[in-house]
């Protein structure tokens, strides 16, 4: 069999036995390719939406809450009012005040908007043109580097995130921007924003900026006073207006071009404006009226704050004190007029003069001199019927020295602790009449040492009067009368009456030797003008919260410490020292005339000088002394010459400025004034040669009549005596 020829035509190509794999897609049909594409592109949104909704999601849970937002409460500072009405002090950690829309002048909000946000009663909340053109240029450089925040976002970011630069915090920023704009009208925006925002220097909030920089009142902002607040917001540092004050004109007039782009002033307006000066008034905390009073008013605020459950710092509180503006302001007066002759004194005398000169031998430099040479100041003013702190200094320089020296420095009071004696002895049946010897004498110390006191330059003289002693500030017939008495007596009077600090029950204590602090000391004193009932200082009236809610209200409560014929009697012998005693000069170098009483006090080798005392509306004290106990203020410095004219000075400019309502010391039926024989201190006879007419307590009155001088020559026998 004849095998067939096989075509060469074909025997070129041979096809397989078996066929190459063929891929799926070519067994598909285009739909179904179609239907692939499709559901591959679904579930790739699908992924990028689940990843982003989770991303967004995971954000969301760092967001502020609905509530937060419905109730943004920013920091507010707490505001320290005087009595009469004064703002004397704010105290805070972002020193805020919120003031409402309509209080901010048009100009301010024109200035803001054409600044800030030309479109932002068109959006809601995001600008979407300036929105896409910074994400194209942040896209660009991989990073936030251009914001196209609108004036809720700046609000937004203000108020919970801060200025990190992340897509994070720009979308977290964002949402709550949405959500703000969704639960704030325009106008609450508005009134937020410039509210939350800083300022510079320490100011948050445009209230708190116009006081800051202006010393105004928001709504009394010119128009290049607000263009000057907007400006500075773009750079609190670099447009500070007084620490940079060339940078901060430029951003203002900046600012008020603005205004001319937006047809709000003309460019001829312009001119005049941008060519201002900035006019700046700015506040500062050296021109605090009582720095030394707030202070202490802060220390207490910090003592109630746990038991109001407030934050003293934060929460915006309305806090009204005692402190009357006038009285501080005439306290400081007189202190400036006072201080520098005593100053110059102080300095120029020879115990000084040769601690400079040592000083100065050893340092090669006069600073720790003049330091330690600074003479130093306490004075306190009272209301004696309610314990109301009227005014209070307690140093030469708060700024220096911020210890208070009238509420924490215990000192030797001297000679002005010496009322407490006498109203121990009055108090217990004694008589201004009786009389004591002025002599000296010597007392053994319990350790075998002996102590030999005297008075004041050395003087003596025979018997004295109680009530001469303390008008004339006897140390020997003080002594005498306290060891007759007892210290124990003596130191249980001064507790009673207020003072706190340990008293050391010992005959010294007659001259003061024991420490007291002046406003305890004053407040002792206000006793005499307060019939005998004592009421503790107080420097707040009054709390409210940001709402106008009371929180707080202090009432006074007075306790009876005297009887009001023991409290009679020594008031009247201490208007004795002032009427013609070691307080004259009040009179006469003062004119001051109103009824009044007092005590002055000197410690040994002058190192303390005061004088305390009251009228029938105010208790007065001041301290002058140096903080180093140890230095003397001069030989002749005492309380009468170094301490005096503060009060003489004080209390004429009060009484002659201020209207008090008229007032007088009260007067006790149960004390008679009655002439007595000097001689034997019995009712006076008819020939009774030495009488003298004296207030008496009805229990302790004498009942018989001299009995030594009942006829013409009648003899004169000795007195009785007291050692």
């Amino acid at each position: 069999m004849k095998r067939r020829k096989r075509n060469n035509a074909t025997s070129t190509k041979i096809r397989p036995v078996v066929s190459e794999k063929r891929s799926e897609s070519e067994f598909m049909s285009p739909k179904s390719r179609r239907n692939v594409r499709m559901t591959f592109l679904w579930i790739t949104l699908l992924i990028i939406f689940v990843s982003v909704s989770g991303y967004l999601y995971f954000l969301s849970l760092d967001l502020p809450s609905l509530t937060k937002l419905e109730n943004i409460d920013p920091a507010l500072a707490t505001k320290v009012y005087s009595e009469d009405g004064e703002l004397i002090e704010s105290l805070y950690q972002k020193n805020r005040t919120i003031t409402p829309f309509n209080k901010f002048p048009e100009e301010l909000v024109v200035c803001l908007l054409s600044t800030e946000d030309r479109r932002f009663f068109d959006h809601w909340g995001v600008n979407l043109l300036s929105g896409f053109r910074s994400m194209y240029v942040n896209l660009s450089h991989f990073a936030i580097v251009e914001g196209s925040s609108t004036l809720t976002m700046q609000l937004a970011r203000n108020l919970y995130f801060g200025l990190e630069r992340t897509w994070a915090r720009k979308i977290k920023e964002i949402l709550t921007t949405i959500q703000i704009e969704r639960t704030y009208s325009k106008r609450e925006i508005i009134e937020m924003y410039m509210n939350i925002m800083f300022f510079g220097s320490n100011s948050y909030g445009v209230q708190s900026a116009a006081k800051r920089f202006f010393s105004k009142e928001v709504e009394a902002l010119t128009v290049e006073d607000c263009a000057l607040l907007v400006g500075v917001l773009q750079g609190q540092t670099m447009y500070n207006p007084i620490n940079n004050p060339e940078r901060a004109i430029r951003r203002r007039n900046e600012v008020l071009r603005n205004l001319v782009e937006v047809d709000y002033i003309t460019k001829t307006v312009y001119d005049s404006i941008s060519a201002l000066p900035l006019n700046l008034n700015p506040s500062s905390d050296k021109n605090k009226i009582a720095p030394y009073f707030t202070e202490y008013v802060r220390q207490q605020l910090n003592q109630l704050q746990d038991s109001l459950d407030v934050n003293v710092y934060e929460d915006g509180l309305r806090v009204y004190t005692t402190l009357n503006s006038h009285i501080q302001k005439y306290m400081n007066e007189s202190i400036e007029l006072n201080i520098p002759a005593l100053q110059v004194r102080i300095r120029t005398s020879p115990k000084m003069l040769e601690m400079q000169k040592t000083l100065y031998d050893s340092l090669k430099s006069d600073s720790l001199f003049n330091e330690l040479s600074t003479v130093q100041i306490a004075f306190v003013c009272l209301d004696p019927s309610n314990g109301h702190v009227l005014g209070l200094v307690g140093g030469r320089d708060f700024e220096k020295s911020k210890y208070n020296r009238a509420t924490q420095a215990p000192r030797q009071p001297g000679s002005a602790f010496k009322p407490f004696v006498y109203t121990a002895a009055i108090d217990n049946g004694y008589s201004p009449a009786d009389e004591f010897l002025n002599q000296p004498f010597v007392e053994i110390n319990d350790d075998g040492t002996r102590w030999t006191p005297h008075n004041y330059n050395n003087t003596v003289s025979g018997y004295m009067s109680l009530r001469e002693a303390l008008k004339r500030s006897k140390n020997l017939v003080s002594i005498r009368l306290i060891r007759e008495i007892t210290p124990k007596l003596v130191a249980g009077y001064a507790t009673r009456m207020g003072i706190s600090t340990r008293i050391r029950a010992v005959s010294s204590l007659a001259l003061g030797t024991s420490e007291v602090r002046p406003i305890e000391l004053v407040a002792a004193y206000g006793v005499y003008a307060n019939n005998g009932v004592h009421v503790s200082p107080i420097t707040i009236t009054k709390i409210e919260d940001k709402t106008g809610n009371v929180i707080y209200r202090h009432r006074a409560t007075g306790r009876e410490v005297l009887s009001p014929e023991t409290t009679q009697i020594m008031n009247d012998m201490l208007q004795d020292v002032i009427r013609s005693g070691t307080g004259y000069a009040i009179r006469r170098d003062y004119d001051f005339y109103t009824p009044a009483g007092g005590k002055t006090g000197t410690t040994n080798d002058y190192t303390d000088a005061w004088f305390v005392g009251f009228t029938a509306n105010l208790v007065a004290g001041i301290w002058v002394g140096f903080d180093d106990p140890g230095l003397s203020l001069g030989s002749g410095e005492s309380g009468a010459r170094a301490a005096l004219p503060f009060w003489g000075n004080f209390m004429k400019t009060v009484y002659d400025s201020l209207d008090f309502p008229p007032k007088k010391f009260a007067e006790s039926p149960n004390v008679v004034r009655i002439k007595i024989c000097k001689d034997t201190k019995k009712l006076v006879a008819p020939y009774c040669p030495n009488q003298v007419e004296e207030l008496f307590n009805l229990k302790f009155v004498p009942t018989e009549t001299c009995d030594e001088h009942q006829g013409p020559g009648s003899g004169k026998r000795d007195r009785r005596r007291r050692f």
